[in-house]
């Protein structure tokens, strides 16, 4: 474990620790709480392992914890399957995202093209948008136009007023979208090109800063995205993410029409 992974760890830990009701837990009621959640030598005992070895734990000492220990850590803290599986990650247990592709390869190029009016891009490991199609530059002409070192998914969300204006329900889409991020790039906290992406967002956005201070993770799952366009009106579309097997540093952003709705007809009239 890197010393960033490490100290990413035991904040995330802390924060957990500090959200579980105490009854839920299984321990008595009663005793005053200087803090609210549980406490480190409560965390401890309901998962079988030492006080003082959590608490270097929570301090991000140079140990790494077993996947046993990180499972019933997880029970105890109640975690999602995303936050489980993102201190599994954190503790070096798991897979890794690969790093970011060099460039777009063209097969991948042809693929996006190929799929007509619906909007598609491409991301690399650290959300940078390399490549799109059409369809995805009439529905936000600005990933054509921002200069290449701001075309990054996160940062266009966070500090494009276009895209605020683009998305259905912005505080609600624009934390999914960092939850979904540090989820993925949690293991590669330390990698310049994140450290650096993180900073800018924080001194832009205070409802970034919040939000990642939060240390909240949530793995992607395909769903409805409403967006509200200026030319074709409101959008209902579903939202599907893929990785090409010969390129799994990146990953296929894709929306379709919702079944039901009269988006078909409207991304027609969008991309003419």
């Amino acid at each position: 474990m890197s010393a960033t992974a490490r100290r990413e760890l035991a904040d995330f830990l802390r924060s957990r620790r500090r959200q579980v009701n105490p009854r839920v837990a299984g321990l008595p009621a009663g005793g005053a709480r200087r803090t609210p959640g549980l406490r480190r030598e409560e965390v401890a005992l309901l998962s079988g392992v030492g006080h003082t070895w959590y608490t270097w734990l929570e301090q991000g000492r140079d140990i790494r914890p077993s996947r046993q220990v990180v499972d019933a850590l997880a029970r105890t803290l109640r975690m999602s399957p995303a936050e489980h599986e993102y201190v599994m990650r954190l503790a070096g247990h798991g897979a890794v995202p690969a790093g970011a592709a060099d460039g777009m390869p063209a097969h991948v190029q042809r693929l996006l093209d190929a799929l007509g009016p619906s909007p598609a891009y491409v991301i690399t490991a650290s959300w940078s948008i390399v490549g799109w199609n059409r369809a995805y530059e009439r529905l936000y002409p600005g990933v054509a136009t921002v200069p290449a070192a701001d075309r990054n998914l996160l940062w266009l969300v966070f500090a494009d007023p276009a895209v605020r204006e683009l998305l259905g329900d912005w505080t609600t889409d624009s934390r999914r979208f960092l939850t979904q991020f540090r989820a993925e790039v949690g293991p590669r906290l330390a990698d310049r090109e994140v450290v650096d992406l993180v900073a800018r967002l924080e001194v832009a956005s205070p409802h970034f800063r919040a939000g990642w201070a939060s240390h909240d993770v949530d793995r992607f799952s395909s769903g409805q995205r409403r967006f509200r366009h200026p030319d074709v009106g409101e959008l209902l579309l579903e939202h599907h993410q893929l990785t090409p097997a010969d390129a799994p540093g990146l990953q296929l952003v894709v929306y379709t029409a919702a079944a039901g709705s009269d988006t078909a007809a409207r991304l027609d009239r969008l991309t003419g």
